[in-house]
């Protein structure tokens, strides 16, 4: 320890560059880690967050709520599929809205029931309860979807009232409300009076005592050909655009991943060849090869630990922010990973260096560094 801290005292300029250099690299890290999951929440969160169990689509519709459609027959062999469940219906739409004396596009969702497709996620006010009532995410509070406050839907004039807000109920990046079905149905007709009495996009499904979500999606399944039923998760999970999302997302996680302990690693490896003769010194003077390991081991772990700590302290406050129409979240789990993680590459990467030293001949001190080239 005390050699590990002379040295850096000595080159602290150096050794303080690296540690920023790691630091910044964790925050970059941090940051695309709470922007996937604030982009994806915002993509699919009224999926994720809905009551239903298990969502069925039309096979046209390609797991897409307003690209789905669910006609009389299909709705009856769900129904029959499921004898002992609840069956409701769900419809979205997306609609130019005037929220705060502006317009904007908003999706509206209909459900029939509590349960089927409702939102799990209230904070503050109630459900709808009645016709021309919604509850909005919260994200999108200060832009004119606060409790109290009433959505106009365009061009036919339909007025629809906040009375509740959820955390993280978005869909497809856009302020999002959930009504009664009815409201809907109004609100479509509002747009388009001669829409009549469109079908519903998918069916909310709650499985019948003692049987599981799974268990009755492969039932629906089973039951025609043109039927697409989904867990709750699946359904989330396997919207068009996620899986890319993430697949590009760990693709930047990887190269940051190798990057911190590529730049630790020949950091250290550079000032093990430079500072050979005083290490070929010490040896001859009968310095262990095991306390000099160390200090190279605690040096490598104080950097990556300063690194970590300057990354989360300009990751926190910006953690907290929104970013157009995504809601940042400080990642607790994530920045607990990415710690460890780092820490043991970080240790992984000095193992040239400490090889280095342990190759150290001692008589070297007489003439030449020490170590084999």
């Amino acid at each position: 320890m005390f050699l590990a801290l002379k040295e850096m005292r000595r080159a602290k300029v150096r050794f303080t560059l690296l540690m920023a250099a790691v630091g910044l690299l964790v925050f970059l890290i941090l940051f695309q880690q709470s922007l996937q999951n604030g982009l994806i929440t915002a993509f699919v969160g009224a999926v994720r967050n809905q009551s239903a169990p298990v969502l069925v689509y039309s096979v046209d519709g390609r797991r897409v709520i307003q690209g789905s459609v669910i006609g009389p027959e299909l709705e009856a062999q769900v129904r029959d599929a499921v004898a002992g469940g609840r069956v409701g219906r769900i419809g979205q739409g997306t609609f130019t809205v005037t929220a705060d004396d502006a317009l904007s596009e908003a999706t509206v969702l209909g459900y029939e029931e509590e349960g089927l497709g409702s939102p799990t996620t209230l904070v503050t006010g109630r459900l709808p309860q009645g016709p021309g009532e919604a509850v909005a995410s919260a994200a999108d509070e200060a832009a004119g979807f606060g409790v109290g406050d009433v959505v106009r839907i365009e061009p036919g004039g339909l007025e629809v009232r906040v009375v509740g807000l959820a955390d993280d109920i978005q869909l497809n990046v856009a302020p999002t409300l959930f009504v009664a079905y009815e409201t809907y149905l109004d609100a479509v007709r509002s747009r388009n009076p001669d829409a009549g009495t469109p079908p519903p996009n998918v069916l909310a499904v709650e499985p019948a005592p003692g049987i599981s979500a799974g268990d009755t999606a492969a039932l629906i399944n089973a039951a025609s050909d043109d039927l697409d039923a989904l867990t709750r998760a699946d359904a989330a999970a396997k919207t068009p655009g996620v899986a890319q999302v993430q697949q590009s997302f760990r693709v930047i996680f990887l190269l940051y991943g190798l990057v911190v302990p590529l730049v630790t690693g020949l950091f250290f490896l550079i000032v093990t060849f430079q500072k050979a003769p005083s290490l070929t010194l010490l040896r001859a003077i009968g310095a262990p090869a095991g306390r000099l390991v160390a200090a190279l081991l605690v040096q490598v772990l104080l950097v990556v630990g300063g690194g970590l700590a300057i990354g989360i302290g300009l990751y926190a406050p910006l953690s907290v922010q929104r970013i157009g129409g995504i809601t940042l979240r400080f990642e607790t789990a994530a920045v607990i990973g990415w710690s460890i993680a780092l820490l043991v590459l970080g240790t992984a990467s000095s193992v040239v260096s400490a090889r280095r030293v342990v190759a150290i001949d001692p008589a070297a001190a007489l003439g030449g560094t020490g170590m084999d080239r």
